[in-house]
């Protein structure tokens, strides 16, 4: 596709690509996980999971064209659909749907912007979060900002969804009036499916891990980007997984 003359506007808020809509289309950075991230969008879509982008190629400027999904994606302050109740279990059972349309996707000659992790049950999305999710009055539309996905275990995604949307992490806590992280867990859990969900100690234990795996991640793309206010938050995550331990 090319985007001719068209003029477009950016999005705020993310640390890692340069993201602007033309239309009823995304531009995004593109890089060399870019072919294997569109043909894995293709096929979960052919698996009949149509909550995630179409995607379209690139543009005349080397960008990433994706389709454009309308609704709202979480900020800081977290709005409040965040912690309503239905929306850890509509993103558990979208989640759930993701990883098993993924279980037959071909790694022949597949290229990774993140590192997999074994076992590599599925392809993680490894950044599934209120902030790329996409939401429109009641309902879940779908989940955005596929190229952090790599192979991994179930768990590795679960942990990180449950550290964002049941109220563990620094800087999106729970509502003191609501719910406690348990509580949302296993609401989270429950939706997932608990013959493939992980036991609870599993899952927590791989959330520090997770943690700390992002921390490094975050302090080495600072240094690399020129983005010092990153390591605030590698710092963040290294807190929260001191005090989940």
């Amino acid at each position: 596709m090319s985007s001719g003359d068209e003029t477009g506007s950016d999005f705020t808020g993310g640390n890692v690509n340069e993201v602007v809509r033309i239309g009823d289309t995304v531009r995004r950075t593109a890089g060399p996980w870019t072919p294997t991230i569109q043909a894995l969008l293709a096929w979960v879509r052919a698996q009949g999971v149509r909550a995630v982008p179409t995607p379209l190629g690139v543009d005349d400027q080397g960008r990433e064209v994706l389709s454009y999904l309308a609704g709202e994606t979480a900020g800081w302050p977290a709005p409040a659909w965040v912690w309503e109740p239905g929306t850890a279990m509509r993103a558990g059972r979208l989640l759930r749907c993701w990883h098993d349309a993924t279980r037959n996707f071909s790694l022949t000659s597949a290229v990774w912007r993140m590192p997999a992790h074994e076992p590599a049950e599925v392809i993680c999305l490894n950044d599934v979060a209120p902030y790329n999710m996409v939401h429109n009055g009641e309902q879940l539309v779908g989940f955005i900002d596929m190229d952090m996905a790599s192979p991994g275990p179930r768990v590795w995604d679960l942990a990180y969804l449950a550290y964002r949307i049941c109220g563990w992490c620094e800087d999106m806590p729970a509502p003191p009036d609501g719910p406690p992280p348990e509580a949302r867990l296993a609401h989270l859990l429950d939706s997932y499916g608990r013959d493939a969900a992980p036991p609870v100690a599993d899952l927590m234990r791989t959330m520090g891990h997770r943690l700390h795996d992002l921390a490094d991640w975050t302090e080495e793309h600072a240094h690399a980007t020129g983005a010092p206010h990153l390591l605030e938050h590698a710092a963040m995550y290294r807190r929260d997984a001191a005090r989940l331990s």
